[in-house]
């Protein structure tokens, strides 16, 4: 069978690489082509698009790069023609695979859509567009189930690929593979700025400012795969008591004892492997003005959304700030009642999210039952 998967940045990358080698161990003739990044392509697809070329954050920069969005669409579509897969399957990345689906679905390709759109917190209207275009949709969050069911629209629940993904690494046995804790016994504070330049520029400096009020703690840097050494250094270098963890968050927060963390995947992966966190979200002000009228759900981090309460601290545009921040990491290292009830929490929430079962097994499973569906004509 031939696959098409079609991912837009880091998280899909990941998620898409599992899914890749579930669908091998059912299908192990599948030719795959993607757009996702390295970790799909070690996995076995054939990459034809990067997502580092692919990603553009917030109103603006979309608005500024919106040539490249449409020319990229172009190429999108002339390359499903030309492959001319048995189903088109879509990570995430709303903006570009919406349209994407339609088009699918208008030259009679089957369509599954694997990690829904966030929908339910902004543009709700375009799950018309969604059921319109998609024969099948998979689902990662408990909650999105009954959203779907508001809209006549039947998804199935297959449970969140990072609960797998994240036991997996925590299981590890870590060996020697713990330099941060071998230089002092300071509780290690994890920073988690981001993984694009423009986030980085605006949330890390806020974040280091904290570093001078916890002389008896040592931080770290998650440096993204795709952003410099200098770009990072020009940020920590004044600091004495700051190391730079380059590619691999999930060893940093397996070492850290509490987080500052930026808002999106990496809230729910920091919970996962029970670190206490503080939530961080600063961006434009124009693109923060645009997105308060538009996004509808009480909470931006992934935990609180799931939990529907809040669990962790979500500090937000002028509420990141140093002095906030210093308040906020007291409580999460020092506080023990704090600390212990925000881990209950986080065992909760691990428990809600195994309840599908593995992810990617079953959505790779769904996948397969799409396919011996009888397809459409072309």
């Amino acid at each position: 069978m031939r696959y098409y998967i079609i991912a837009g940045e880091a998280s899909g990358d990941l998620h898409g690489s599992n899914l890749i080698r579930e669908i091998k161990k059912r299908d192990p003739s599948a030719d795959i082509r993607c757009w996702g990044g390295d970790m799909m392509r070690s996995a076995g697809a054939t990459l034809v698009k990067h997502y580092r070329d692919l990603a553009f954050m917030g109103f603006i920069e979309v608005l500024a790069n919106i040539r490249t969005i449409l020319r990229n669409m172009r190429f999108c579509k002339r390359d499903i023609l030309d492959f001319q897969p048995d189903v088109v399957i879509f990570i995430d990345y709303p903006g570009f695979n919406i349209p994407i689906a339609a088009f699918a679905k208008k030259h009679a390709f089957r369509t599954v859509y694997y990690i829904s759109p966030q929908v339910w917190a902004w543009k709700e209207g375009r799950v018309k567009k969604i059921k319109a275009s998609v024969d099948k949709m998979l689902v990662i969050l408990p909650f999105e189930k009954e959203f779907y069911k508001k809209w006549d629209f039947t998804v199935e629940y297959v449970g969140h690929p990072l609960v797998e993904v994240i036991e997996e690494s925590r299981n590890t046995t870590p060996g020697n593979d713990r330099p941060l804790k071998k230089k002092t016994d300071k509780p290690l504070v994890a920073l988690l700025p981001g993984s694009r330049k423009q986030e980085v520029q605006i949330k890390l400096p806020v974040m280091l400012a904290v570093v001078k009020h916890f002389p008896d703690c040592r931080f770290a840097v998650a440096q993204a795969p795709g952003l410099e050494d200098a770009f990072i250094e020009a940020f920590t270098s004044k600091y004495s008591n700051v190391d730079t963890v380059k590619g691999d968050t999930y060893g940093l927060l397996k070492e850290a004892d509490a987080a500052l963390v930026t808002s999106g995947t990496a809230t729910l992966e920091t919970a996962l492997f029970g670190v206490p966190e503080v939530v961080c979200y600063k961006g434009s002000r124009i693109s923060y003005l645009i997105a308060k009228r538009l996004i509808r759900v009480p909470y931006i981090s992934l935990v609180n959304l799931i939990m529907g309460k809040e669990v962790v601290k979500e500090l937000i545009q002028d509420d990141m700030n140093e002095k906030n921040l210093i308040t906020e990491l007291k409580k999460i290292l020092f506080d023990a009642a704090s600390r212990e009830r925000m881990l209950s929490d986080y065992d909760a929430l691990r428990s809600l999210l195994r309840e599908g079962g593995n992810a990617s097994a079953k959505a790779a499973d769904s996948i397969a039952t799409v396919l011996a569906s009888k397809p459409s004509t072309k």
